[in-house]
């Protein structure tokens, strides 16, 4: 077992590519804190986990800093320390947000393309942002990882050790233009890994993100059969992902096969952006 006797949290544990985290994280041994804004799918994570160490739930919004504090209190409290920290908890539209809009819109861009007379229709997503899409994007996605990245900080330097892994997205690397607050707040992700890596190696901290491309989960199921269509076209393998792929990427990046990698990004994304 790759994490036997560590303890981990992984941040939006109750779905999607963080279900899928912190599952794999416990059959190979870790107890895995699951964090989700909703309890009862946290909850559903640990009953779900199959390794010998268990888990436990707990309820915080990541972007609310008092709110992170109690969770890494009761975490210091009731197990002492934490060796694995994944910031996952995201979400890919803001308050407000037309989804069914930008969705029409980008199904006509692809038929005009399509048909060779691209230039009638514009998604126009960036002019009509709110100022609350914006600040709730960038506080769920950035705020939380700072927060909880600097709390568990405080944990793991106590003992020179520890893994970060910072969830950040192909937007980051290409730029998605139906959902630019969502790419800037992963593009920071990356800058900031980067930063804190460097600021904690001495301390043996080790800090790298994952950029997914398409994978299957409830932040992707709302995409239209077209859209679907396109993003596989684009994709040369030719298929979206599956959450247990990011997990194998995540396993890696936080065991001891990874030792020599910090301030890094993977992408498991299919080949839709090679760099």
């Amino acid at each position: 077992m790759k994490l036997k006797d560590r303890i981990a949290l992984v941040t939006g544990g109750g779905s999607g590519l963080g279900r899928a985290i912190s599952l794999l994280f416990a059959e190979e041994g870790a107890h895995v804190i699951v964090n989700e804004l909703r309890p009862e799918t946290a909850e559903q994570t640990v009953s779900s986990m199959k390794g010998p160490a268990g888990g436990r739930a707990i309820q915080a919004d990541v972007a609310d800093s008092a709110q992170v504090k109690a969770m890494f209190a009761t975490i210091e409290r009731e197990l002492g320390t934490l060796d694995i920290l994944v910031n996952n908890a995201g979400i890919a539209f803001g308050p407000g947000d037309d989804r069914a809009e930008v969705n029409r819109k980008s199904e006509a861009l692809i038929m005009e393309l399509l048909s060779g007379q691209g230039g009638q229709t514009h998604l126009d997503v960036t002019q009509n942002l709110s100022d609350e899409s914006w600040r709730r994007m960038l506080a769920v996605h950035l705020d939380g990882t700072f927060y909880c990245t600097r709390e568990a900080l405080r944990l793991m330097s106590k003992k020179n050790r520890g893994a970060i892994v910072n969830l950040s997205s192909v937007a980051a690397l290409t730029g998605l233009e139906v959902v630019p607050h969502y790419s800037a707040a992963k593009g920071a992700i990356l800058a900031f890994t980067r930063a804190v890596a460097r600021d904690v190696a001495s301390r043996g901290i080790r800090v790298n993100a994952i950029c997914p491309g398409y994978i299957d989960t409830p932040m992707t199921e709302r995409m239209s059969p077209l859209i679907r269509t396109a993003v596989i076209a684009r994709t040369p393998l030719r298929r979206t992902g599956e959450p247990h792929e990011v997990a194998a990427t995540a396993l890696f990046l936080v065991s001891d096969d990874s030792s020599f990698f910090t301030g890094q990004w993977l992408s498991p994304n299919g080949g839709l952006f090679i760099g």
